[in-house]
């Protein structure tokens, strides 16, 4: 019988599939890049702490809060604190929550299918129903309206569950840089082995959501639903934010007889691993809220190369956007890794095989990404 094998170079991207499949990355592996990703990832963890704290207290407190002035600043209200909010001397949570909506708004995995069920239409008329039994117009309002109270549930579960994703990340890439300064992170494939090792590890870590009223707690997603931190949160987050995204405004129309949008949600291409950097810093850009609060807490180490960059400080979104593009092709080669379908040192021929069709599949997507850009 003669063995078949697919020809290599095939694809147009076939040289990353050769790469992944010999224990490459996406990312070329040099000094430099080891210092950007890993500096950049370190800024990025601490502002992960914050974003995850802060959509978990919002999800917790700030349920059926119909015009939450106060949810920024987690229960730790003072003058203080609202100068610096109105100052913009803070986090830019709102980066955080644009990011839950595009994953709501995309959906995808078992928490998006959890909340179209039955079991948690009940317990979102339970929640309700405690929340407002004093307040006849509301229930009032329910009535006439009964998708509406939901929906704000429905918003808070993907506030707690991004909240919950984001807490997971922090942690891997804050102990990835402690593990940088100790000398133990060297390469590339090592920060993907690391990051892929985390992802790994807290895969079936449940991801549930309760809320307390009164002296009672109500399981909105029990932990019984079996709800999973890498199916039903990070491979969602990736989807939405990583691939697809949403149009910027001021960069493409909305106009609907522009055709400058896909209908097809599947086709869009927003994504981090799309996005040109150069707008950074530009009217609605999101984005930028997120470069904006990673400047704040670059390692010197990294701070200092951009300061040698041709245009030193005035640049520095920019450059801080191209880093974090860099860092988001490891955590991408981390999860494509993870979720293999074989492990990559198979001898069976049909399981290689299957690899590199999930391979293939998976470079379909890259072909008018930042790829070729970030290995240049």
């Amino acid at each position: 019988m003669v063995t078949i094998k697919n020809k290599p170079g095939l694809h147009p991207l076939a040289e990353y599939v050769e790469r992944l499949q010999t224990g490459g990355t996406l990312l070329p592996d040099s000094p430099e890049n080891v210092l950007e990703v890993v500096g950049i990832l370190k800024s990025y963890g601490v502002v992960l702490d914050a974003y995850s704290k802060n959509l978990i207290y919002i999800a917790d407190h700030q349920f059926l809060v119909f015009f939450p002035f106060f949810k920024y600043f987690n229960d730790e209200f003072s003058f203080q604190k609202l100068l610096r909010h109105w100052w913009h001397d803070r986090i830019n949570y709102e980066y955080a929550e644009y990011c839950m909506k595009a994953m709501m708004w995309h959906g995808g995995g078992g928490l998006d299918s959890y909340l179209d069920t039955k079991e948690f239409q009940e317990r979102a008329k339970a929640v309700i129903t405690a929340k407002f039994k004093n307040n006849p117009f509301i229930l009032g309002l329910n009535q006439l309206f009964p998708e509406f109270l939901t929906e704000q549930l429905r918003v808070s579960a993907y506030y707690s569950g991004l909240g919950q994703f984001w807490r997971v990340m922090a942690d891997i890439f804050l102990t990835l840089s402690d593990r940088y300064d100790q000398g133990e992170i060297k390469s590339i494939p090592q920060v993907v082995d690391y990051i892929k090792a985390g992802l790994v590890a807290d895969a079936m870590k449940p991801i549930t959501y309760s809320v307390k009223i009164q002296d009672k707690v109500y399981d909105i997603i029990p932990k019984k639903t079996g709800l999973t931190f890498l199916a039903d949160t990070a491979v969602p987050y990736v989807e939405a934010v990583f691939f697809r995204g949403t149009p910027f405004h001021g960069t493409v129309s909305y106009n609907a007889q522009a055709y400058q949008i896909s209908p097809d949600q599947g086709r869009f291409q927003y994504g981090a691993l799309y996005a040109d950097p150069l707008p950074i810093g530009g009217a609605g850009i999101p984005p930028t809220l997120l470069m904006q609060d990673m400047r704040h807490y670059l390692p010197e180490y990294l701070h200092a190369i951009y300061r040698r960059g041709l245009r030193g400080e005035d640049d520095l979104r920019v450059q801080i956007c191209i880093s974090f593009q860099k860092s988001m092709f490891c955590v991408t080669t981390a999860a494509i890794l993870g979720l293999m379908p074989y492990p990559l040192q198979t001898q069976d021929p049909s399981e290689q095989n299957a690899n590199r069709v999930y391979l293939e599949k998976w470079m379909d997507r890259f072909t008018t990404s930042r790829l070729s850009d970030v290995n240049s």
